[in-house]
């Protein structure tokens, strides 16, 4: 029975080189939340395959075997390895929100810049320097 490995919403880039992984689909997942996924086959690419498809899915048929399917087209694909890559900066920086500055790192900053932001403040920056 075929399983699912990945399914695409919309356009899906599909890139082909000469060593491993050979053929790189990337795009947006299908399912929730919609992220960015990359697909690695370390296979021979079918030379039907185009460059962009729309909708695909990659099922894995067996141990080494998968198929692509988009519209009305399906190409079986055997491949040593498959590396599913998802997106999940945006789920990692929910998760853990970014720590909110000291105040008075702050006020330092604040007063740095609006320093910088005019000929007098700048010259008083530099003899600080020195």
């Amino acid at each position: 029975m075929p399983e699912l490995l990945v399914a695409f919403r919309g356009p899906v880039s599909c890139r082909r080189a000469a060593q491993p992984p050979a053929l790189i689909l990337s795009g947006y997942a299908a399912e929730p939340p919609g992220d960015a996924v990359v697909l690695a086959l370390s296979a021979a690419v079918p030379a039907e395959c185009p460059a962009a498809l729309e909708d695909a899915r990659v099922e894995r048929l067996a141990e080494g075997q998968y198929r692509i399917t988009s519209a009305a087209c399906s190409w079986p694909v055997s491949a040593a390895a498959a590396h599913l890559h998802f997106e999940i900066a945006a789920e990692f920086y929910r998760a853990i929100p970014p720590r909110c500055a000291p105040p008075w790192k702050r006020l330092f900053w604040r007063l740095a810049l609006t320093l910088a932001g005019s000929r007098a403040g700048l010259a008083a920056l530099r003899a600080l320097r020195r």
